[in-house]
């Protein structure tokens, strides 16, 4: 399992915001953004955060996916 944030960019995107707004106006590092468009988990504060400045749930925001790495 990998998680995605593909919700919270199209999020972003319907609030035409951009990813570089969101980390200032969270105050969240640089490191931490790169992370999230990597699709790497970030900590749960960060989510928290972002989940309250945009008035959602976190569940709103990402997922978690199942890798489609099958061995046959």
């Amino acid at each position: 399992m990998r998680v995605s944030y593909k919700k919270l960019w199209k999020l972003l995107i319907d609030k035409d915001m951009s990813k570089a707004d969101l980390r200032k106006a969270v105050e969240m590092s640089p490191n931490t953004m790169t992370k999230m468009r990597k699709n790497e988990e970030v900590a749960m504060s960060v989510l928290l955060k972002i989940a309250t400045y945009l008035d959602c749930d976190i569940s709103d925001m990402c997922e978690f996916v199942k890798d489609d790495d099958k061995n046959e």
